[in-house]
């Protein structure tokens, strides 16, 4: 459920590292080296929107499109490990006529602060994102949720669903499912956990990254430029790292407690979801949502991956359209 790195292209890379860092003793030259990357990565990719201070901490927002009042307020969320520059690359520039946008980071990851232990809570993410654009003057607006934003948005709804005009969800990830997660995240959650996040930001070339997109993009390619302008590296950082491991690995508790509460549900909702979509199956999540919502409506990209606003823009541009309509918003 990732909008950047994956962990299979790296799995046996840093079990192996992770030994071997425990043999060694090296742990003050890797705690030097993670820090030195940090700081490069951080100085390469800084923040590109502003920061609102909620609770002593702070969320990283960008506005962009229409001015407030002039225009439906669109909420963008992004995916696991991943940040909002997922959504600037490319879907931006396709909404801004018709739309004031807010993308935002999710608590933990990009430039917004952790709210720690709290944060694994999809729910709890929801009210820090939804008080921070009530401050902006948002009413009423269009949450977008890709991959595990697809939570936060169904958590959104669930809280405030008559504030809420209507959910996109790209290939959301909004229903329990049996079975565990991958390895790095097993690995993460255990006592190796600390000596791989270091290994990873200290020593993961960065070649590592662009195998890690490949993954999230089958059977599309990624687009040319997007490594770049994603920032990569905000997301190796291992504070960023902990943030996204500890709220994956709790994510399926939490939509076990959401669920039951879909039924509910009679806002709009717009589901886009590639059939050859690996990290987030559709037969799981997307189909069982639209079984349980009577406003849910799916539409199946054959052959579509993880990652539909890239590799089918035009139709997540007309399904956020039609939740547009739907929601009688002008």
């Amino acid at each position: 459920m990732s909008a950047g790195l994956t962990a299979s292209p790296l799995t046996l890379f840093l079990a192996l590292a992770a030994v071997v860092a425990l043999l060694t003793g090296c742990a003050v030259a890797l705690d030097a080296r993670a820090t030195a990357r940090e700081n490069e990565w951080e100085a390469a990719n800084p923040p590109v929107g502003r920061m609102i201070t909620l609770d002593g901490r702070q969320v990283h927002l960008r506005e962009l499109g229409r001015p407030a009042g002039t225009a439906p307020d669109l909420v963008l969320i992004h995916g696991a490990n991943g940040n909002l520059r997922d959504f600037t690359f490319d879907l931006t520039a396709r909404l801004a006529a018709d739309y004031r946008i807010i993308a935002l980071d999710r608590p933990g990851l990009g430039w917004s602060d952790s709210w720690g232990e709290d944060e694994g809570d999809p729910r709890v993410q929801a009210r820090i994102l939804r008080r921070v654009v009530a401050e902006m003057g948002v009413q009423r607006p269009i949450v977008l949720g890709h991959s595990y934003g697809g939570a936060v948005a169904m958590a959104w709804a669930l809280e405030d669903p008559e504030g809420t005009a209507a959910l996109v969800l790209l290939a959301g990830a909004t229903w329990p499912w049996e079975g565990g997660l991958g390895l790095w995240y097993r690995i993460n959650d255990g006592p190796l956990g600390n000596t791989a996040r270091h290994m990873l930001t200290a020593l993961a070339p960065e070649s590592a990254a662009r195998r890690s997109f490949e993954a999230v993009f089958a059977p599309h390619p990624v687009p040319e430029g997007y490594v770049a302008h994603f920032g990569a590296g905000l997301s190796m950082r291992r504070a960023s790292q902990a943030a996204n491991t500890r709220q994956v690995n709790a994510l399926n508790d939490y939509l076990a407690q959401m669920q039951p509460g879909y039924g509910a549900l009679t806002l709009p909702i717009e589901m886009v979801h590639g059939d050859a979509d690996t990290i987030v199956g559709i037969a799981i999540h997307s189909e069982r949502l639209a079984q349980a919502v009577a406003s849910a409506h799916l539409t199946r990209i054959e052959g579509g991956g993880h990652m539909p606003h890239h590799s089918h823009p035009d139709i997540v541009v007309a399904a956020i359209e039609r939740a547009r309509q739907r929601a009688g918003l002008r």
